[in-house]
């Protein structure tokens, strides 16, 4: 309760700290037009975060330059939030960006903020976005110029967790004539340290397992982009993207106890290793001086990910029933993506806009999976586990836009995307399946300038989640021999429909009112499925034993399954306040929000499509109910505080908390983060001191608890807290214009590898 207070007080300080100044704001308002330009601002169907205006842009990395804009925030350093829930797709210049989202991140850290124009922020996007579920855009815009020339950025970072991680990274931008081009370079090494807590059961016997996982990697990856102007009215380019990630040596060290037993002892090694490469050829043509134009692309992705694992378990007590086991896995995941579009952009002279566009991808994912497991001294196939999976897809995507203002006041846009999905999955030799649907998606923007201090717009959009490709690969991965995680090939796409209503007040004050409906809904995170199975004994040799009776020996075994699976649908309405100000002539800026939610799931899953079973083995699974209703907030308080007038050092002061929130598979822990961070700027050179979440309290904890009883629990401590430190040297000529960003046609499978 302190700490809900503190965050009221913090907020509201400020909101009555600007009524108080209303008579004087009043009295200079001809001034402060003049004077200044209006950082943060409602443009149509988004929110306009103008950085060249703002003094706190200078001297950091674009990531950083995010987490300080209004509706966005990261509490990991590793995701982007908008308005605390929604996941964000980074789109720059309008145009999606061409990598997987761990490169992503590098590249938004190592590009600088003196490259950035504007940063747009939409909360609910158009029909002409590739994106699903209830995603929102964070458009990034650049600086534009036509100076010729090159400049480039070298950036070193060492970051120190529960081990010490370093990186670096290096782009460099030229432009000469016709002629445009930027590549980027990232290399690092980082070992993620996990320790859990596991604990399952029931009122008459519990399970409770205890370990840690220590995950080594190295990855470098980096790409370029040519662009060529044929002439004023035409413009071809290339892109091309890398990343290549590998993880040896992995551990997984789990000890298990049963009702306060010791039992055993599970030891998984893992090594992992993952290739991405993507190429875009991207053409351009001006039909018009009104800014029309004809945009066409041709997408090819390559993404493989192999992946090899010996799991033991060694029995810690001299009981008959546990024994010595282990086996052999390999995942590999091989993905093939073709894609081409064509979009037309027609503006009118009235200024009315027009989008139509067509696209169409085509994805081919092969999943060679191989199980052996110990019969005996030799490990033999499982064929329950073993299975070849491959899955196709086609999508063919028709979308149209009409944008135009009604009045001096009022203003609209109007669309719907069209999508016909075909795909068919196949185990070979086992079974398979074939999905025909249809979806038409509308979309509907209304915004009303009521007059140069209030705005109010309201927004719909229908959108869908297809399930990620690995998620839908029928592979187990083990943490015990009992408790693993299932994916599920027959997960079915999930039917979005979101509206919004939002409200700002001086181009510094906002209020954001949403409704989100899911059908067919699919659990943010796996479901915990509790259950037994029956089989019959087996001697060393993997024969099956009998009773002095002539009757097969049967073991009975309890198992905790996490599945991907669709449980019926839910509802969320939440209320987001913010604040975005700078104070005392921009010596301390504020960006302040609260949310507030609550949440509905409704449905449950009955059965496990996934089971397979052998001769004389028979399944019982618990029922797993959901019905969940709850009451949440949370809040992000940002500030920035310049120490000297040269504007040369800034103290940041960050504060975020999360109440206990209620998810499909349990209610997961109340969470804060403290941060810290000091900027030098020296000319070119920019050394940026940070400590994150100094009280090591964001971590994730979830418990649920079944209305028969059963429950789940499950603490995943990362050691949170993280100092680093980064030096970036800029050089060569900072008014460079950049390449001509281009889009990809295969933007949307991207975000599902």
């Amino acid at each position: 309760m302190k700490t809900q207070i503190l965050i009221a007080a913090l907020f509201f300080g400020g909101l009555v700290t600007a009524q108080q100044k209303k008579d004087s704001l009043k009295v200079n308002a001809i001034d402060a037009v003049n004077i200044k330009k209006q950082v943060f601002k409602k443009q149509g169907d988004r929110l306009v975060y103008d950085v060249a205006s703002s003094s706190i842009a200078k001297g950091t990395n674009t990531f950083n330059l995010l987490k300080q804009t209004p509706m966005i925030s990261s509490i990991d350093g590793k995701t982007l939030k908008i308005l605390g829930k929604n996941d964000a797709v980074i789109y720059i210049n309008n145009k999606k960006t061409n990598m997987d989202s761990e490169a992503l991140i590098e590249m938004l850290k190592s590009t600088p903020s003196e490259d950035i124009q504007k940063i747009e922020v939409i909360t609910v996007p158009g029909s002409e976005f590739q994106v699903e579920s209830k995603e929102g855009v964070i458009n990034i815009v650049m600086k534009k110029s036509k100076n010729n020339g090159y400049n480039g950025t070298l950036k070193m970072q060492n970051e120190q967790a529960f081990y010490n991680n370093p990186n670096a990274g290096a782009s460099f931008n030229f432009r000469q004539g016709k002629w445009s081009g930027n590549s980027n370079f990232r290399t690092g090494s980082w070992t993620d340290r996990q320790r859990y807590t596991l604990s399952n059961g029931d009122p008459t016997f519990r399970n409770e397992s205890y370990g840690f996982n220590d995950d080594p990697n190295k990855n470098f990856g980096g790409g370029f982009n040519v662009d060529y102007e044929i002439n004023k009215k035409h413009s071809l380019g290339f892109s091309y993207n890398m990343r290549y990630n590998k993880s040896f040596n992995s551990v997984l060290d789990i000890t298990n106890w049963q009702n306060g037993v010791l039992n055993n002892r599970t030891v998984n090694n893992e090594d992992a290793q993952t290739r991405n490469h993507s190429f875009n050829l991207n053409y351009e043509m001006k039909t018009d001086s009104l800014g029309s134009r004809l945009t066409s692309n041709i997408s090819y992705l390559w993404f493989n990910r192999d992946k090899v694992s010996f799991n033991e378990s060694f029995p810690l007590t001299n009981d008959t029933i546990n024994k010595y086991s282990a086996l052999h896995q390999s995942v590999p995941q091989i993905i093939n993506n073709y894609a081409a579009n064509i979009d037309y952009l027609k503006k009118t002279a009235k200024g009315a806009t027009w989008l139509m566009g067509i696209s169409y991808n085509h994805t081919n994912t092969d999943n060679d999976t191989k199980q052996d497991k110990l019969i005996g001294t030799d490990f033999v196939i499982d064929p329950k586990q073993t299975n070849h999976f491959i899955y196709k897809e086609n999508i063919l995507g028709i979308y149209l836009n009409y944008e135009r203002k009604l009045t001096e006041k009022i203003s609209g846009k109007i669309g719907a995307r069209y999508e016909m999905t075909r795909s068919t999955g196949e185990i070979l030799e086992k079974t398979g399946f074939e999905r025909n649907y249809n979806n038409l998606l509308p979309y509907l923007n209304l915004n009303y300038a009521i007059n140069s201090d209030h705005n109010l717009s309201y927004t719909f959009s229908s959108r869908i989640r297809r399930p990620r490709f690995w998620e839908l690969n029928p592979s187990r991965t083990y943490f015990t021999p009992t408790n693993y995680t299932q994916n599920n090939p027959f997960v079915l796409a999930s039917k979005f429909y979101n509206q919004e209503l939002n409200y700002m007040y001086k181009n510094a004050f906002y209020a954001n009112l949403s409704f989100n409906m899911v059908e067919d809904a699919s659990a943010s995170d796996m479901l915990p499925l509790q259950g037994t199975l029956t089989a019959p004994e087996r001697d060393k040799n993997g024969n099956i034993v009998y009773g002095p009776d002539g009757n097969m020996i049967m073991r009975t075994t309890r198992f905790l399954r996490y599945i991907r699976t669709n449980y019926g649908k839910n509802r969320e309405l939440a209320l987001t306040l913010g604040m975005n100000k700078s104070w005392f002539k921009d010596i301390w800026t504020t960006n302040y929000s609260v949310n507030l939610g609550y949440v509905t799931y409704k449905g449950g899953v009955w059965e496990d499509p996934t089971s397979q079973l052998g001769q004389y083995e028979s399944e019982s699974l618990d029922p797993y109910i959901i019905d969940v209703k709850n009451y949440n907030m949370s809040a992000t308080i940002n500030n920035i505080i310049r120490l000297s007038s040269k504007k040369d050092w800034f103290l940041g002061v960050n504060y975020f908390f999360a109440s206990q929130t209620a998810m499909e598979g349990g209610m997961i822990g109340a969470r804060q983060s403290f941060d810290l961070s000091l900027k030098k700027i020296a000319g070119d050179w920019t050394i940026v001191a940070e400590v994150s979440d100094l009280f090591n309290q964001s971590f994730y904890r979830v418990k649920g608890v079944q209305p028969n009883g059963k429950y789940n629990n499950i603490t995943n401590f990362n050691y949170p807290r993280l100092m680093s430190i980064g030096v970036t040297y800029n050089f060569g000529n900072q008014k460079l214009k950049k390449t001509r960003e281009m889009k990809s046609a295969n933007d949307a499978v991207k975000s599902r590898t």
